[in-house]
């Protein structure tokens, strides 16, 4: 029977860095911070008529079996009718008519995200 041989050269002491720094849930710092900075472009890119919408950007990090997950969402609800997703989606009228979404949402997070995974190759290649 044939086994498998596995030689190595070097150390694992970026890789156990890396480890304990996540075990010491350090990252959750700075999620926070991209969870603000993502809550505030999206609250800068909100189309504006009382601005209670706008200002109702929340984010959330929660950690899950695969890894840890943020997510932003908006609590302004009318009667269940979640006010920033009619905003971007559309949505009908009481009187049979039609308002056509706006895009506002994707062009503002999108920088963040970029921001985050650039962030994430940073930190990986700094250990």
């Amino acid at each position: 029977m044939k086994g498998v041989r596995i030689i190595h050269r070097g150390s694992f002491n970026n890789t156990e860095k890396f480890l304990n720094a996540l075990k010491g849930q350090q990252y959750l710092n700075r999620l926070a911070e991209y969870g603000e900075k993502g809550a505030e472009a999206l609250a800068e890119a909100t189309p504006k008529d009382t601005g209670l919408t706008a200002s109702s950007w929340v984010f959330d990090i929660v950690k899950t079996k695969s890894g840890t997950q943020l997510s932003w969402s908006n609590t302004n609800e009318i009667n269940g009718f979640n006010v920033a997703r009619a905003l971007q989606y559309g949505h009908g009228t009481g009187s049979g008519g039609y308002v056509r979404g706006r895009d506002y949402i994707n062009p503002a997070i999108r920088p963040v995200a970029d921001e985050i995974s650039e962030g994430v190759w940073k930190e990986i290649e700094s250990l």
